[in-house]
């Protein structure tokens, strides 16, 4: 037999690790993270269309570049209570929570 015809045996598999629990600051450091990166992105975004159209449609006046940045940090704001509150949502309802014991 050559030695491209010979098969290892099957490497033995261990049993997955225990998944360690994620500390609730990491939580939320992960979530200020991205909450500040979406502020960031959105804003810009709501700047550079206000730009767009002060100078196409509205003679280049400040109050487009003003209200789309507003806007922008807004809809961010929104996105990061959502995060951080996700009962916040229009419609979720938080049912009690129920005994299972009934005397």
């Amino acid at each position: 037999m050559s030695a491209a015809n010979t098969t290892s045996p099957a490497a033995i598999q261990s049993p997955p690790a225990a998944i360690a629990p994620v500390p609730s600051e990491d939580i939320v450091a992960r979530k200020f993270d991205t909450c500040v990166a979406d502020f960031i992105v959105n804003t810009g975004i709501g700047f550079s269309v206000g730009v767009v159209s002060s100078v196409l449609l509205f003679r280049r006046r400040g109050w487009p570049v003003a209200l789309s940045t507003g806007f922008g940090a807004g809809v961010a704001y929104q996105n990061c209570n959502i995060s951080f509150n996700p009962y916040a949502l229009p419609g979720t309802k938080v049912l009690p929570a129920t005994s299972e014991r009934q005397v």
